[in-house]
Order: structure tokens, then sequence, then C-alpha cells
């Protein structure tokens, strides 16, 4: 287990198809912005990893964990619903509370589309806060920033609207970046968009 980064890093459980990407984007600005580092199992691409052993690592080496758990649709080929979210939720719950005295000391934010609507799903987790995004990128990036601030009480993270300000900046600056990085914005891989979100914070931190 790699702690260096432990008390940084952000483990990100969270739907990858291509219609939770303008959320996923949101949630890695916010993370990197509030001077965390988000870790995801799209960080690494190597097909003799096997991926649940990759989710467990990331959530060793973890102290902080987003958990999106609002894709319950059915599959349009088989018919059946999604539960990656659902099992990493309670792998990470479960570190916290059968781990060590480092593990013990993790923390989450559970988000959904709706506050309410786990309860039909999986009401187990009832007791937990769960917050509600309604999908809007925005108020993603809000709920990141005030879970943070609260839990790692830093004095260091900007305020949600300051973070919204930079994103919508980031985002008209994008199409630059990458022609001169000599990619398309369609092309992007999850490393590619962190790497110009972490240079583009440091580089107007500078300014």
């Amino acid at each position: 287990m790699n702690l260096a980064n432990y008390e940084n890093n952000v483990f990100i459980n969270c739907p990858f198809d291509d219609e939770y990407v303008e959320l996923r984007n949101a949630m890695l600005f916010a993370i990197y912005d509030c001077g965390f580092i988000p870790r995801c199992a799209l960080e690494e691409n190597n097909s003799g990893n096997v991926r649940f052993e990759k989710i467990n690592r990331l959530i060793k080496d973890s102290k902080f964990g987003i958990h999106d758990i609002s894709r319950t649709e059915l599959d349009d080929e088989n018919s059946l619903p999604r539960f990656n979210m659902p099992l990493e939720l309670g792998v990470f719950l479960g570190a916290k509370m059968f781990g060590n005295g480092l593990q013990k000391s993790k923390n989450c934010l559970i988000v959904d589309t709706k506050r309410y609507r786990y309860q039909k799903f999986i009401s187990d987790i009832s007791g937990h806060d769960i917050k509600d995004h309604n999908n809007e990128p925005n108020k993603l990036i809000a709920l990141i920033r005030n879970w943070l601030s609260t839990v790692s009480h830093r004095t260091t993270i900007p305020g949600g609207k300051k973070i919204i300000e930079r994103y919508t900046l980031f985002k008209q600056d994008l199409p630059e970046i990458c022609n001169n990085a000599n990619v398309t914005p369609d092309e992007l891989t999850y490393n590619d968009y962190s790497l110009f979100i972490s240079v583009w914070l440091k580089k107007i931190s500078s300014t």
C-alpha cells in the first residue's frame, strides 16, 4: 500500500459511460482545485491488472471517496442494472469499519440524482447523508467543495463559486490546450484531462 498521498487521495467511484463525462470532468476539476488528488480506475490501462484488485488498492490508498450511486437504469442490451458503484461503495465502507487505524479515518461523500431516491434500491445505507446533484455539474462541484472543506479542516480551499468560475474558464481554454497538445477534445483520455487540469491550475496560480 502506497500511503505517501493517503491524506490527499480522493477515490472516485462513478459511472464511466459517455453520458456521465460532463459530471466526471466537473468532479475532477473540483478535486484538483481543492488541493486533492483524484484516484480512479481509469488512470491505469494495464490489461494484466485484475480490475477488482486495482479498485481495492485505490481504496486502500485513499482517505477520501466520492461515490455516485445514480446509475440504476437497466442496460439497453441486457435489461440489467450496473452494480459496480454499490459494490465499490461497500468495499470503501468495509475498509473504514474493519480496517486498521489509518483506514478507519476514511470519509466519503455519497451522491445521487435525487436525495432520497436511494431508499428504493439500496436502503441499507440509510443513516448516511446522501447528497443530490440533480445531474448538474456546478451543483456537484459545490457539494464536493463543501464536503472536502468540512472533513479536511483545510483553510486553503477556495469557495464553491470561485471553483465554478475557474472551471468555466478552463472549459473555455480547453480547445486551445488540446490544439497545442495535438489532440482533439473528443479523444481526451482520463489521464489527458487530469494532466490538463493540473497544469492549467498551476499556471493560473502563478500569474
